[in-house]
Parts: C-alpha cells; structure tokens; sequence
C-alpha cells in the first residue's frame, strides 16, 4: 500500500522528465525549424554539428570550465571549511558570509560583477586602467572572456561547497582531531591523514556534480557574453540556446543537448556507483 505513495512521483517525473527527454531524442535525428512539420533526417543533425567547429570550441570550454571548477572552488571551500573547523569562534557568521552569494539571484550577481567589476567606465577594472595598470575588462578579450565569466561564477559557487565541507568536516570525530594535535600535526599533517580521508565520500560527491554541472553551465555564459567574443567563450548549453533560437535548427540543438546529457550520465554512473559502493561499506 505504502507503494502508492510514490505514484505522483512517478507521474511528474513522467510528464517533467521522461516526455521531454524522448522528444528531445526524437528531434534530434529530425529536421524543423520550430514551426513547420518535422522531417526525419537520420544522423544529419550529429553530422552538421560535430563538423561545425564553433561545436568543438564549446565542447573545449566546456572541458576547461570542468578543470577549474574540479580544482579552484574545491581547494577554496575545503581550506576555508578547515580553517572554521579550527577557528571555531564566529564560525555562524563566516558561513553565512560564504555562503550570501550562493543565494543571491545571478542575474543580479552578473550584473554586479560586470558594472562594478569589469566595467571600463564605472567598474573597479576600469578605475585601474585610469590609473595607467594595464589591465582591460576580460570579458571583452577573447583570450580571457571564458576565465572572466568563470571567475563570477566561481565567487558565485565556492560558498556552497565550503558549508557542505563544514558539515562533513564536524562530522569527524573530536578525538581523533585532538589526538593529532596532541601528536603535534601540522595544519597540512590535519588536512592530508585526518580530515580529508575522513570527508572523502563528500569530496567524491561534489566533484561528481561539479562535473555534471559544469556540463550545465548557462546562465551566467549567456548573461555576460552570450557566447562571445567571436565564440570563445561558447560552451555547449549556449550553442544548443542559439541553434534552437537564432537558427531556428531545433533539430541540431537537440543533437547538442544530446550531447550534454551524455555527460551528465557519465557523472551520474558515477555518482551511483559511488553511492553503492558506500552504502556496501
């Protein structure tokens, strides 16, 4: 009886999830333009897009975005979880200061960044070029504009994984953390044989879904470069977005997001097979 209960689940799921998904199967290997009927067009749709170089530029960043994101905010978050494990006085305050940006709206949070950060003329980038540094906004420059929107969006994300750490990081038992600094450990001893194999299946976590939402990477692309300057900051959502709605090619915009979703069930394999292999232990 007790079984019934999952039915609505099921049921939004279906209508949510599962519908969408198999039509967006289905458009890819078809061509419409989002107004008139659709025509099956086999691989067409895979073929066009893995021989358009725009597509494997964004595949690039896409891959790029991923590296930073597995490394940068991580290593952030887990240095400032550590250091509110050991400060401990005034450690509410400092999570809620971390994590502030996680909660605030990112248009807003884009917005801010490129007028009081990036800005030439009001921005803080700005001020400094006045003042003779050479220094340009990097959303403006193709070798930097992929890096400039990772950075708001890394000021943006950091927080959320440095509270998820915090809680894994008070889940240590106090004994054995005394007793390593009985020992005499080191901050770094601390970190390398007693806390972080202790948050390893946390750790394991958050990088599997960095991967998967990295892989997901929009909003704060489309809202600061829409892909630009000459796409070198395009990753795979934006070109899915511009194919659907700029070249009316439904077709290969869901080809992309075929795309996508390959590798967000690569990091879902992933996440399950972890979850298993813990529940096993």
């Amino acid at each position: 009886m007790h079984r019934l209960y999952l039915v609505p689940t099921l049921i939004i799921n279906f209508v949510i999830v599962l519908v969408p998904a198999l039509l967006t199967v289905v458009l890819a290997f078809c061509n419409w333009d989002g107004i008139s009927t659709p025509t099956f067009s086999g691989l067409d749709n895979f073929r066009a897009l893995f021989a358009d170089g725009v597509f494997w530029s964004a595949l690039t960043n896409n891959i790029i975005w991923t590296a930073i994101f597995l490394v940068v905010p991580i290593a952030m978050g887990l240095l400032a979880a550590s250091m509110l494990l050991i400060v401990r006085r005034g450690s509410n305050f400092f999570q809620v200061v971390y994590f502030l940006p996680v909660v605030i709206a990112t248009v807003i949070t884009a917005r801010v960044w490129q007028g009081m950060i990036y800005s030439p003329v009001t921005g803080v980038f700005g001020m400094l070029a006045r003042m003779g540094l050479p220094v340009a906004n990097p959303l403006a420059q193709p070798s930097t504009a992929l890096f400039g929107v990772a950075t708001v969006d890394l000021w943006h994300w950091w927080g959320f994984l440095c509270v998820i750490f915090f809680a894994a990081l008070r889940q240590v038992p106090q004994e054995q953390i005394e007793a390593a600094r009985i020992e005499g450990a080191s901050y770094a001893q601390m970190m390398r044989y007693v806390l972080l194999p202790a948050i390893r299946p946390t750790i394991m976590l958050m990088m599997i879904m960095t991967v998967i939402w990295s892989f997901l990477a929009f909003d704060f692309v489309y809202i600061l470069t829409q892909g630009g300057p000459a796409f070198s900051s395009e990753v795979l959502s934006t070109l899915a977005y511009r194919h659907a709605f700029y070249d009316l090619n439904v077709g290969e915009a869901a080809a992309a997001a075929l795309v996508i979703s390959l590798f967000g069930l690569v990091g879902t394999f992933f996440y399950v097979r972890l979850q298993t292999q813990e529940g096993e232990q």
